[in-house]
């Protein structure tokens, strides 16, 4: 069994749209997604605003790459083309494979394609945020329950807002 936490942002053309194709595009490995939340620009604050979520997915035949290999399909499916000037600019899509357990063990891992968990994720409210509305029991292998996690980020709490 395989689970993990992909969090999907977009804030170039139809941010809305992108996500609800992006979510489809999970097909049925999708158990859960957040609301859409509008979050400002992480990173690179010289670039429009985002619209975040959260997914849990579920399937026993994924592994860790497996999942990094669906959220590069989902990404190229919006049309995502990299700058490899701005690291963190804008985007049609982008998908993070957050944390992933393995028969209930969260796997750890330190490879330069996927480092799980994901090495920014308790900095992120924009991720924390839509995933604690989802799974109010969730833990962030490493860094502990992601409702603590929050406390931290009230500042970037305050520039969050529910679309959808």
């Amino acid at each position: 069994m395989s689970k993990a936490v992909l969090s999907l942002g977009a804030n170039l053309g139809d941010r809305l749209r992108t996500l609800r194709e992006a979510l489809a595009g999970i097909g049925p490995a999708l158990v859960r997604a957040s609301s859409t939340y509008e979050t400002p620009p992480w990173g690179d604050t010289d670039q429009p605003a985002y619209a975040n979520a959260v997914a849990i997915v579920d399937d026993p035949a994924v592994d860790a790459h497996g999942w990094l290999t669906l959220a590069q399909r989902l990404e190229n499916s919006a049309g995502r083309v990299r700058d490899p000037d701005r690291r963190f600019g804008p985007r049609t899509l982008d998908v993070d494979v957050i944390a992933v357990w393995s028969d209930g063990v969260p796997v750890v891992q330190d490879d330069p394609a996927l480092i799980l968990p994901h090495p920014r994720a308790h900095l992120r409210a924009f991720v924390l945020v839509p995933w604690l509305e989802i799974d109010p029991a969730a833990e962030l292998p490493g860094h502990g329950p992601v409702s603590g996690l929050l406390d931290g980020l009230a500042d970037d709490i305050a520039g969050i807002h529910k679309l959808a």
